[in-house]
């Protein structure tokens, strides 16, 4: 007997707002399957405005109204049953973000919950990861955001420990990120990852994802230390425009996804790991799991 649920994850980050729909095949005697049906991505970026001005402004208020009322009429035709909408730095930062996340549940009757980053982590280590690692390994999952980034050190298969930091791609492309905060999260990863022999990173994330892309390497095979370091050095000789022209990059990716390799070549310098792999999963692929296992609350649509 065949059973396929549809469950919905939106995530409300500080650089853009996603969408995810997900079927969950259930088959007697087999454990569940989880496959993307759809993904919306709307470049919002929340963590410009919070980040600086402290506050969510009248226009990126309008845009996510707009946005949460798309996502709302497209999860109806999905016929979506459950979902969840998840914001993480920039709302949770934002003064106004209560009142917001208010207005939205008014205008479009869609709950929002805002999340720590300690729940956030706990969410994204419960992806689905038991097909892509080996258990016999140990890694530092990196999720790099706009506003924060998420390290979890998972050990035979299972999290060890985990921790989020305010370094986040919008954040230093503003200069905001304070260098104490860089040393504590050097110390927290060396710290915590120093006892293994050896250490992989699994990094998520839009930015990351675009470049296991652009490399044309297989699925399940590594960047390394070298190939992450080289393209780095190559996207600096290039300017904006050019990395958009030239590079091929969107123009909300083509500024972040500078900061965003450095956070990476940090994790993987501080934990001694040479290797880096990309399983293409992130905040609302753990929110949907999260979902069906009734580890955190959901929402009917």
């Amino acid at each position: 007997m065949l059973s396929i649920k549809k469950y919905a994850a939106i995530d409300i980050g500080s650089n853009a707002v996603r969408l995810l729909i997900a079927n969950i095949i259930e088959e007697k005697g087999k454990a569940p399957r989880f496959k993307k049906s759809s993904l919306v991505r709307v470049p919002i970026r929340l963590g410009a405005d919070v980040f600086i001005k402290q506050k969510i402004s009248k226009e990126n208020t309008k845009r996510m109204l707009d946005t949460m009322q798309a996502f709302k009429l497209l999860m109806q035709s999905h016929k979506v049953e459950k979902y969840k909408a998840c914001a993480t730095s920039a709302m949770r930062e934002a003064v106004n973000g209560e009142k917001i996340s208010d207005l939205i549940l008014e205008q479009t009757g869609l709950k929002i919950d805002i999340i720590d980053g300690e729940e956030e982590a706990a969410i994204i280590a419960a992806t689905d990861l038991h097909a892509f690692i080996d258990k016999n390994k140990t890694y530092l999952y990196v999720d790099v955001g706009g506003g924060s980034t998420e390290f979890t050190v998972i050990r035979n298969g299972e999290s060890v420990t985990s921790r989020s930091f305010k370094i986040g791609t919008v954040r230093l492309l503003n200069d905001i990120v304070k260098k104490e905060t860089w040393f504590e999260l050097e110390q927290w990863i060396k710290d915590k990852t120093s006892s293994y022999d050896k250490i992989d990173v699994i990094g998520s994330g839009g930015n990351i994802n675009k470049i296991f892309k652009i490399s044309g390497k297989a699925f399940g095979k590594p960047l390394t230390y070298f190939y992450l370091t080289s393209y780095y050095n190559m996207l600096q000789t290039y300017s904006y425009e050019e990395r958009i022209t030239e590079l091929d990059l969107n123009q909300d990716r083509a500024d972040v996804i500078i900061p965003a390799t450095r956070i990476y070549l940090s994790a993987m310098k501080w934990s001694g790991a040479k290797d880096l792999y990309v399983p293409k999963i992130g905040l609302a692929d753990g929110i949907i799991k999260s979902m069906y296992y009734d580890t955190v609350s959901s929402n009917i649509q």
